[in-house]
């Protein structure tokens, strides 16, 4: 439900969001939307749901800018809220994750809440604040919004052996052929984009992560350096491809829910809008390209294991 309309008085979407929204034909009445369900605190409804996550997907920016997406997990209740504009994260990052050393006070961050078994989404930008190394920090929230379940594969969580084994990392420039077959393959993957005002300490928008999901195949791999996905008709809020417009530097996430690998892909994207119109009839009205710079490959990174249920009903398969 929308709740109350934001109470600061900027613009609720920065220039890269606008560029898009009035290039999609939306831009007057998703500015009124945009005011009625981006806030500057969590709901209550918010807070409780980050509450009882066992994990969040986070995106944070490297040394030189460019975005990332990853994961913070742990216990029940290793995340926390004492009021609407504080996420508590009592978590951190093993060494071998490409962003460990990237959280400190200040830094812009984006954070996305996901249960894959009611298909419940939502997400927070703001700043860190409160950093204790290797042990958590706070997020003080700037943006706040819900996400439809639009594309949200369900899944259930089952449990993970007792004994876990230690992470292995892989980087490099390009794809392996196992990495262009776990791509093939994949049906979500996450995506963290920063705006032109990521620098800007005041500016209430920075750093962003969002969820994308499909039929296995809808991640094409163009070569072992190019990756095509589509930009699927959502809510028009184009908080993804607003950043993209802005700044072009992406980091890609995918997840091996089965046995708990993380592949990180960062680059810089391009956005096509001259699709054929059979592509546009099957809910398909734009592709991203993106050139690859570097590839992550975390075996045992990611420490939950999740059994595949269904496919979103918005498309059109088969559980």
């Amino acid at each position: 439900m929308i709740a109350a309309l934001m109470t600061r008085e900027t613009p609720p979407f920065h220039v890269g969001e606008q560029t898009i929204q009035s290039r999609a034909g939306v831009r007057d009445r998703i500015e009124r939307k945009g005011r009625a369900i981006i806030r500057d605190y969590m709901p209550e409804q918010h807070r409780a749901f980050f509450t009882a996550l066992p994990f969040i997907v986070v995106g944070l920016a490297d040394q030189n800018g460019h975005p990332w997406a990853t994961t913070l997990s742990g216990p029940l209740g290793f995340m926390s809220s004492v009021d609407e504009n504080l996420l508590i994260i009592k978590a951190w990052l093993d060494s071998g994750d490409p962003l460990d050393s990237c959280i400190r006070d200040g830094a812009p961050v984006g954070g996305l809440g996901i249960e894959f078994s009611t298909r419940r989404r939502n997400r927070i930008n703001g700043r860190i604040e409160k950093c204790i190394t290797g042990e958590g920090f706070s997020i003080r929230v700037q943006q706040s919004f819900g996400n439809c379940p639009k594309y949200i594969q369900a899944r259930n969580e089952r449990p993970r052996p007792c004994s876990k084994p230690a992470p292995e990392s892989r980087m490099t420039s390009h794809l392996d052929d196992n990495e262009i077959s776990f791509i093939a393959e994949a049906d979500t993957f996450f995506i963290a984009s920063r705006s032109g005002q990521l620098d800007q300490v005041e500016a209430s928008q920075g750093l962003d992560v969002s969820h994308r999901g499909g039929l296995p195949g809808f991640v094409r791999v163009v070569s072992r350096t190019e990756l095509c996905f589509p930009d699927l008709s959502g809510n028009l809020l184009f908080n993804t491809l607003g950043n993209l417009e802005a700044d072009a530097r992406a980091g890609l996430l995918f997840i091996d829910f089965q046995g708990g690998g993380t592949l990180h892909i960062i680059g810089r994207t391009r956005i096509c809008w001259d699709v054929p119109e059979s592509t546009r009839s099957a809910g398909i009205e734009r592709l991203i390209f993106i050139d690859i710079q570097c590839v992550v490959n975390r075996e045992h990174a990611f420490p939950h294991l999740f059994d595949f249920v269904s496919y979103s009903p918005h498309l059109g398969a088969e559980g």
